[in-house]
C-alpha cells in the first residue's frame, strides 16, 4: 500500500466506512494517519489512597453487592454497586446505564474509569470494562469525530493504517534539526502521537509535530516577505529632513519616544529601495495620528502624493480635520472624499488629484472608485485596517507604482499573534502613552449599583460633560438575558427628561443617520449616547468623561478596552463603569483585570490566553493559520523558535542546495509563498 492509496484499501475498511471517513475529509491513507487525536485517556491504574477529589480515576476491582437501580423523571437512571479496590470498598454510581445491571455479577472483575469522590468514596463512572483491566492500553486516543464513525472502531483503522505504509513518510526535518531540539523522527513520531506508551511518548511526539508545523509556516511567511521586498522595488523617497524637523516642532507636545522610534523606521523604509509593508499598532491613545501625518509629510517633500483610508465618515473627516491643520501651514493641499462627496465637488477633488494639486487625499472605501486617479501616490495608509477587506485594500495599493504601504490598528495584538497574523509584514508598535493623560478610573459594580451609578454619571453632566452608554444588543431578546440599547435608551430618556438630551446609536441604522447621531454627539448637541458597539473604534470625543457599560461579562477584554478608550481622551479626569455579574471564574477574571489596568498590550495578552486565537480577531476576518496540532497560547517559544530558524534558513547557501533540506524546499514552494520566483 502506498500513502496516497485510497482509505478504502486499508484492512477492515470498506465502501460504507469510505464513505463515513469522507465527511471527515479523509480519502486517503495519508489524511487518515495525519488525523491527529485531540487528547489520550488515560487508563492507568489508580491508587485511590494519594488520589485527590475530583480527579480521573481508573480502578480495577470486584464486585461486592447486587447492583441496584433507580429510576426518575424522564426515563433517567442511576446504577449503583460496590466494589473492592485493593482495600478500598467504593460505590461506582453509573447514570443512565442500567442495562450494564446484568453484567456486573458477585465476584466479578470489573475496570471503571470516572470521576472519584473523596467524601462519599464513590466513582461517577465514564468508562466500563467488564473483566480485569489485562489488554486494554494504558493511554487511548480520542479523536474528533461525527456521525456513526466510533472512536474504537476509527482507533483500529488508525492502527491498521500505520503498520501498512511503515518507512514511506518523508521527513521534512534534517536530521541535524531533529538532534539539536531531541525530536525523534516522522515514523517514530506518528506511532508516538496516536499509540503512545506514556505521557512522556505523547509530549515528546507533539513537540515534534509543533515545531513542523510552525517551522513550514514561518518559511512561508519569511519567504514571502523576502521574495518582496527582493522583487518588488519601492519607491525611494529623498524627503526633505529640515521640513519635517519643522513640522514636529511646530507640534503643541512633544513625540514620546515610542512615536520618535517609529518616525525613524518608517523614514528609513521611504528613503530605501525596499518597499514599505509595515503594520502600525498602538494602544488607544498611542498617537499613531501624528505619526502618520510626519510619514506622509515626508513622502509629500519627496514630490509624492499619499492616501489614508478609514473605515467610517466620521473618522475619516476626524483624520482629514487633523491633518489639515497640522500640514496646510506647511503648504500641504489636504482634500477629502467619500460616498457623501458628489457632484461637482466630487469632480473637482478628482481633477485636481490626478493633476497632482493634492497632495494627500483623505477618505473612506471611496478612495478605490476607478475614476479616483492618483498624479504619483507614494504612501499609502489604511487606518483600522482589519475594518477592510484584502481586495479592497489590495486596490488602494494598486492606485499607484509600488507605493509604500502602513497599515494601522488601534487594537493592541500580542507579540505572539503579531508575527503569525502578519508575519508577512514588518510591525511598529507604539507602547507608550503621551505625558500628562490621565488613566481612566475603571470600576466593576453590580445592577444593585445603577442607580449611584446614574448619579456619578449625572454628576459628570452637570459640569458639562458627556457620556456613552454601552449596550451588547439592540432590542430585546428572548434568548439573552442582557440589557439592549432601545430599552435602556427609553430609560434614561424618562429618567433624564427635560435635563439632558439622550441620542441612540446602533449598527442597523443606515450610515449615514450614524454619522449624523455621531456628529451630533461630537458637537455636544446630544449629553448622552446610548449605543451598541459602533462606537468601539476611532471616534474623538474630548468632552465625552464617562462611559457606562452594561452586561460587561459579555465582551472581551480586548473589546472592553477598546470601547473603554472613547473616553479619556481630553485633559479632565474619565470614569469607565463596568455593569456585570459573571458567573464563571474566567468572567470574573475579565472584570478584575479592567480595573487594574489601563495597558491594552498587558490586556491584549489575558485575553488571548482567556479566550484564544480565533476570538481574539474573531473568526471571519482572523486569516489565522489552521494548525492541526500548535496552539500560540501555550507554543509562542517554539513559535518563535521556527521563525528565527526560518529566517536563518532562507539567507544561508546550505538551505537551497543540501539534500537535507530538500522536503522543506519542496513543501515552501508548494505553499506559493515564492510565486514564480527563485530567492537564493
Amino acid at each position: 500500500m502506498l500513502l496516497h492509496d485510497n482509505v478504502t484499501t486499508v484492512k477492515g475498511i470498506g465502501q460504507k466506512t469510505g464513505e463515513q471517513l469522507e465527511a471527515l475529509n479523509i480519502y486517503t491513507i495519508s489524511d487518515l494517519i495525519m488525523t491527529y487525536p485531540y487528547r489520550h485517556d488515560d487508563f492507568t491504574l489508580t491508587d485511590l489512597s494519594e488520589t485527590p477529589h475530583n480527579e480521573r480515576v481508573t480502578i480495577e476491582g470486584r464486585v461486592e453487592s447486587e447492583p441496584s437501580v433507580f429510576f426518575s423523571g424522564n426515563k433517567r437512571s442511576r446504577l449503583e454497586v460496590r466494589l473492592l479496590a485493593g482495600r478500598h470498598l467504593v460505590k461506582a454510581v453509573f447514570f443512565n446505564q442500567h442495562y450494564l445491571k446484568s453484567r456486573l455479577e458477585l465476584g466479578a472483575t470489573v475496570t471503571v474509569t470516572g470521576k472519584w469522590d473523596r467524601g462519599r468514596q464513590s466513582i461517577s463512572v465514564s468508562n466500563f470494562n467488564a473483566g480485569a483491566k489485562d489488554g486494554q492500553a494504558d493511554f487511548e486516543p480520542v479523536y474528533s469525530l461525527k456521525g456513526v464513525m466510533h472512536q474504537k472502531s476509527f482507533r483500529r483503522y488508525m492502527r491498521s493504517a500505520l503498520d501498512s505504509v511503515t518507512g514511506q513518510h518523508e521527513e521534512s526535518l534534517p536530521v541535524a534539526l531533529l538532534e539539536e531540539y531531541k525530536l525523534p523522527p516522522i515514523d517514530q513520531a506518528l506511532e508516538m502521537v496516536h499509540f503512545p506508551k506514556n505521557p512522556a511518548h505523547m509530549k515528546h511526539a507533539r513537540r515534534r509535530f509543533v515545531y513542523e508545523e510552525l517551522l513550514l509556516f514561518q518559511l512561508k511567511m519569511q519567504g514571502m516577505k523576502k521574495i518582496r521586498k527582493e522583487t518588488e522595488r519601492g519607491l525611494i523617497m529623498d524627503y526633505n529632513l529640515d521640513k519635517i524637523k519643522a513640522f514636529i516642532a511646530s507640534l503643541p507636545y512633544e513625540l514620546t519616544g515610542a512615536q520618535k522610534r517609529v518616525v525613524n523606521e518608517l523614514c528609513a523604509e521611504l528613503k530605501s529601495e525596499v518597499r514599505m509593508n509595515r503594520l502600525l499598532q498602538g494602544d488607544v491613545g498611542s498617537g499613531k495620528t501624528v505619526v502618520a501625518a510626519i510619514a506622509l509629510y515626508a513622502a509629500i517633500t519627496a514630490g509624492y502624493q499619499g492616501a489614508l483610508m478609514a473605515p467610517t465618515e466620521i473618522l475619516a473627516e476626524q483624520h482629514a480635520s487633523s491633518l489639515a491643520e497640522w500640514l496646510e501651514p506647511f503648504g500641504v493641499t489636504v482634500a477629502f472624499l467619500s460616498g457623501s462627496t458628489k457632484g461637482k465637488a466630487r469632480v473637482n477633488v478628482l481633477e485636481k488629484l490626478a493633476n497632482g494639486d493634492v497632495d494627500l487625499l483623505i477618505g473612506t472605501h471611496a478612495l478605490i472608485q476607478p475614476d479616483v486617479i492618483f498624479n504619483k501616490l507614494g504612501l499609502v495608509i489604511t487606518d483600522e485596517q482589519h475594518r477592510f477587506g484584502v481586495e479592497q485594500r489590495r486596490v488602494l495599493r494598486e492606485k499607484g507604482m509600488n507605493p509604500d504601504v502602513l497599515f494601522m490598528t488601534a487594537t493592541p495584538i500580542p507579540r505572539t499573534l503579531a508575527i503569525t497574523a502578519f508575519g508577512e509584514m514588518d510591525v511598529s508598535v507604539l507602547d507608550e502613552l503621551p505625558a500628562g493623560r490621565k488613566e481612566i478610573e475603571t470600576h466593576w459594580l453590580k445592577e444593585d449599583a445603577l442607580l449611584s451609578i446614574l448619579d456619578k454619571m449625572e454628576n459628570e453632566l452637570r459640569n458639562g460633560r458627556q457620556a456613552y452608554v454601552i449596550c451588547p444588543l439592540i432590542e430585546e431578546s428572548d434568548k439573552l438575558d442582557v440589557q439592549n440599547a432601545v430599552e435602556v435608551y427609553e430609560q434614561l430618556s424618562f429618567h433624564y427628561k427635560d435635563k439632558y438630551t439622550v441620542g441612540l446609536m446602533h449598527g442597523r441604522l443606515h450610515p449615514t443617520d450614524k454619522d449624523h447621531i455621531m456628529r451630533q454627539f461630537s458637537e455636544g448637541v446630544i449629553d448622552v449616547l446610548v449605543s451598541t458597539t459602533v462606537v468601539e473604534v476611532g471616534v474623538n470625543v474630548p468632552n465625552a468623561t464617562f462611559m457606562l457599560i452594561y452586561d460587561a461579562g459579555r465582551f472581551g477584554l480586548s473589546q472592553l478596552h477598546q470601547l473603554r478608550g472613547r473616553v479619556g481622551r481630553g485633559a479632565e479626569q474619565s470614569y469607565c463603569v463596568l455593569l456585570a455579574d459573571p458567573k464563571t471564574d474566567e468572567g470574573k477574571e475579565r472584570m478584575k483585570t479592567m480595573t487594574e489596568t489601563n495597558d491594552g498590550f498587558v490586556l491584549a495578552e489575558k485575553d488571548l490566553e482567556l479566550r484564544g486565537a480565533g476570538d481574539f480577531f474573531g473568526r471571519k476576518q482572523s486569516g489565522m493559520p489552521e494548525f492541526k496540532m500548535a496552539d500560540l497560547i501555550h507554543d509562542y517559544r517554539a513559535l518563535d523558535t521556527a521563525r528565527k530558524d526560518a529566517e536563518r534558513f532562507l539567507a544561508s547557501k546550505e538551505f537551497w542546495e543540501a539534500p537535507e533540506y530538500a522536503v522543506l524546499r519542496a513543501r515552501l514552494k508548494e505553499s506559493g509563498a515564492l510565486g514564480n520566483e527563485r530567492i537564493d
